[in-house]
């Protein structure tokens, strides 16, 4: 008989700001490096789960975006399957780090991927990462004024 997957969730958090920053968590059983996530509650949603794990990891209320991909892997035996999702975090911490986390640290996109402990993580994260990274920098080059007060037409804009 095959025995139940174990069902997790977490999050590809980033913090806004002049360039992108990806949270990459440490945990304290083992000294690796992971992505934020953790095991669903028996009768908690995967995408309450997420947010639940991300602010229990990084300390950091989120806003959650949209659903971004899913990775499988075996856990002691067993198959466990982990959803992710894309969220943004509060400029702050809210509350302090759970004692299963050492660290959190917020880093550009490459060097997230290389601090990642596990090597189906690192590809996740470059894949779904680099998306990420070219909507949030398409978002801060569409808000950035434009010198001489011209909008994108190229008429002057009209004072207020």
């Amino acid at each position: 008989m095959a025995r139940k997957p174990i069902q997790a969730a977490g999050g590809i958090v980033v913090r806004r700001g002049a360039r992108a920053l990806f949270a990459v968590v440490q945990r304290s059983k083992d000294d690796r490096w992971v992505l934020p996530r953790g095991k669903l509650e028996v009768t908690e949603r995967p995408i309450a789960a997420a947010r639940r794990e991300v602010f229990e990891e990084t300390g950091h209320r989120v806003q959650v975006g949209q659903f971004v991909g899913a990775i499988t892997y075996r856990a002691q035996g067993r198959p466990k399957l982990v959803q992710f999702w894309h969220m943004h975090a509060a400029a702050n911490p809210s509350r302090d780090l759970m004692r299963d986390i050492s660290a959190v640290a917020w880093l550009p996109l490459g060097q997230a991927v290389k601090r990642l402990s596990y090597p189906l993580e690192k590809l996740f994260l470059e894949s779904v990462g680099r998306a990420l990274k070219r909507r949030h920098d398409a978002r801060r080059k569409a808000a950035k004024p434009r010198a001489g007060g011209k909008s994108r037409s190229g008429r002057r804009k009209a004072p207020r």
